[in-house]
């Protein structure tokens, strides 16, 4: 699918978030359709009339929406479009219930503009993300600090949001071997992603690099 017939919808009654993610969206995808809503009432309205959009950025607090049940109803009525969530609720029980209830994403607020349409594209070319295991945040914590020196410096290169040939460059090291330290971290981390891996540590106390 060209970016140029993309069409995304995002719900949250925050002008400013709102407008925010509609703009990340406009420059991400050139040519895209962002269309906006402040309630439930809105965002089914918008579905009604477009009911074949690609994406919706929905946030679980606003008008409607009655948390969960806002988001189990929207994906009940409307199965084939994807929902990703946008919350300023970080907790892992929110989030595994967010994806019970069928969210493709979960997007922390506080991520960067350039995650969130990072994670968008991700969702568009059907990547799978997965909710929190069941253990806490701590065993994460765990995985990670299996992680060799090195591994902890492309790590915090990618939350930076550095690609590849960046890291390569501060590291004074090949691409190549980045890619393999990316392999070894998504391995040893459990996650599916290099996205997913960002996410995930975001929570983490990084060192600096």
């Amino acid at each position: 699918m060209s970016e140029e017939t993309l069409s995304f919808l995002v719900a949250d009654d925050h002008p400013m978030v709102r407008d925010a993610l509609a703009s990340a969206l406009a420059q991400a995808f050139a040519g895209a359709a962002v269309a906006t809503a402040a309630s439930l009432s809105q965002v089914q309205e918008a579905l009604n009339q477009q009911p074949e959009i690609d994406a919706v950025l929905l946030d679980l607090d606003m008008p409607g929406m009655d948390g969960m049940t806002g988001l189990g109803l929207l994906r009940s009525a409307y199965p084939t479009v994807p929902i990703i969530v946008v919350s300023a609720a970080r907790d892992a029980a929110t989030v595994r219930r967010a994806y019970d209830f069928g969210a493709s994403a979960y997007i922390d607020k506080s991520a960067s503009l350039e995650e969130i349409a990072a994670i968008v594209r991700a969702v568009l070319d059907g990547e799978i993300f997965a909710p929190p295991a069941a253990e806490s945040a701590h065993t994460f914590a765990q995985r990670a600090a299996q992680l060799t020196p090195q591994q902890w410096r492309v790590l915090s290169l990618m939350v930076q949001g550095d690609q590849n040939k960046q890291i390569a460059y501060k590291l004074g090291v090949g691409e190549a071997t980045v890619k393999a330290h990316v392999t070894v971290i998504l391995r040893k981390l459990g996650v599916r992603s290099r996205t997913q891996a960002v996410i995930e540590a975001r929570g983490l106390s990084l060192p600096p690099t």
